[in-house]
């Protein structure tokens, strides 16, 4: 394992880990950040020297129109793609010389992902599906279900753990794609368009989730959204326009979801 990774594995044993009070280290650090793809013979210039710095314990959206650069920060971000150029700093660790394998363990380890579409297997239950990255974790079983049980309580979802997708609504099946994305305690979470396929009652569950976590338990968290409303639950919303930041903002006073939903009619069973 390279350098890179042992100083990120250096960093949890002796307490200036993703968390760990008292650290200074932003979470993410962009410094001129280019992103090429190189299409034959057109180069599409995705982002163009991008600086941004997120901070421990930041809750920020992401938006801006299609074609903006978002998903190519997020993609960066979550170590599934890589700079053309330019340096980025995962908790003070440059990803950016990571190979594959290094970055495969950052990510089960550091981040958790949540997705539009779920990505529940539909033939294994809830608690299984939670399961998985710790599988890749080569967690003990007995921890794992340990661990999955308790995501799944924090999610709301504790006596849902034996039903498979198919029985879940879609406010549900997102609670468990979360409980997922907490499986193996990642200090980052980054959510693409999390309410994408949900109403607007159970879109603001799923923000009050994403606050509770964000406020109780100091996950720093980065969401994509097109949708305004949903960017107001943040604290600072940076807003992408033809591969650079065009506004990055604090929100005077974020939405509070559970405050929010107290206003809200509740239309049929609840998710």
């Amino acid at each position: 394992m390279g350098t890179s990774t042992d100083q990120l594995e250096l960093a949890a044993t002796r307490g200036d880990a993703p968390g760990a009070p008292g650290n200074d280290v932003p979470v993410i650090q962009f410094e001129g950040v280019h992103k090429i793809y190189d299409l034959g013979e057109v180069q599409v210039h995705a982002l163009r020297g991008l600086d941004v710095t997120i901070r421990r314990g930041e809750f920020v959206a992401i938006m801006g129109a299609s074609g903006g650069g978002k998903s190519t920060f997020m993609n960066l971000v979550g170590g599934l793609d890589r700079p053309t150029r330019g340096l980025y700093k995962l908790d003070g660790v440059d990803v950016s010389s990571l190979d594959k394998v290094e970055l495969a363990h950052i990510r089960n380890r550091k981040i958790g992902f949540v997705f539009q579409g779920f990505n529940l297997l539909s033939r294994t239950t809830a608690l299984e599906n939670v399961e998985l990255p710790a599988l890749y974790a080569r967690l003990a079983p007995a921890e794992r279900v340990e661990r999955a049980r308790e995501a799944l309580r924090i999610v709301g979802l504790a006596d849902r753990e034996h039903h498979y997708p198919s029985q879940l609504s879609g406010g549900q099946q997102q609670r468990v794609a979360i409980a997922r994305a907490l499986m193996n305690r990642p200090s980052l979470l980054l959510a693409d368009e999390p309410t994408g396929n949900l109403d607007s009652r159970t879109s603001v569950e799923i923000m009050g989730i994403f606050q509770r976590l964000n406020r109780e338990r100091g996950i720093t968290l980065v969401l994509v959204t097109h949708e305004p409303d949903i960017a107001q639950y943040a604290q600072r919303i940076i807003t992408f326009r033809d591969g650079k930041i065009r506004r990055d903002e604090r929100v005077p006073h974020p939405a509070a979801a559970e405050e929010v939903l107290k206003n809200m009619p509740v239309v049929g069973a609840e998710d």
